[in-house]
């Protein structure tokens, strides 16, 4: 099965309720970060991946139509030349908005579990240093103005390389009419999947076992 739509957004700008919303429309499953968190192998493969080593994507998304936030929109370069007639969702926030989510959810939970006594969560702890805030910022997550650059270069690039037609700039707020328009899909009568606020993330994301490298 090959990747239809690759979700390019960094994570906290709405990826758990976009990953809802694609599978509402159909788009079963959507890769989130959470399936990283139930499938500790996968983490070994998004190690090599991001190392730059050759890895099977079609075995990695077997059983999945789409993918959305970290750690698959690292690399969403890699996955548009494996799966080229993918569409792309830039999902976006305001940068500042986005910074102080991120410092108030992931990244202090993270810095905790460095600290945890259980293997499990010390080791997935270091996964996400390494992968995102050391690799994609360089380790500087206190500096909000670099993280802010990083978040808004990233989006740039996005926009600048994916062709016009294959891509949505979307915001958590746009609801289902934009989604449905870009994927020629017919809007539910039910709201758009509102999910993991910052009051829901420890609930979701709580410690547990998670993946190693």
């Amino acid at each position: 099965m090959a990747l239809e739509i690759i979700g390019a957004g960094f994570g906290r700008t709405g990826t758990l309720s976009l990953k809802f919303a694609l599978e509402r429309l159909g788009y079963l499953n959507c890769y989130h970060m959470i399936e990283v968190i139930k499938r500790p192998d996968h983490a070994r493969v998004w190690s090599r991946a991001h190392r730059g080593e050759s890895v099977d994507w079609e075995s990695l998304f077997d059983g999945f139509r789409a993918t959305v936030d970290w750690p698959a929109c690292n690399l969403w370069r890699e996955l548009l030349a494996a799966f080229p007639d993918a569409k792309v969702v830039l999902s976006l926030r305001d940068a500042d908005q986005w910074y102080e989510s991120v410092m108030a959810t992931i990244y202090p939970m993270t810095q905790l579990g460095l600290q945890s006594a259980d293997e499990a969560t010390c080791g997935s702890s270091q996964w996400t240093n390494r992968l995102i805030w050391d690799r994609v910022f360089g380790g500087r997550m206190d500096d909000r103005e670099h993280v802010k650059s990083v978040f808004e270069q990233h989006n740039a690039a996005v926009v600048d390389e994916v062709p016009a037609e294959n891509l949505l700039v979307y915001t958590p707020g746009d609801g289902w009419e934009p989604l449905c328009r870009f994927l020629g899909v017919e809007i539910p009568e039910e709201p758009y999947p509102r999910v993991n606020s910052r009051e829901e993330f420890g609930s979701i994301f709580g410690p547990r076992d998670g993946p190693a490298s």
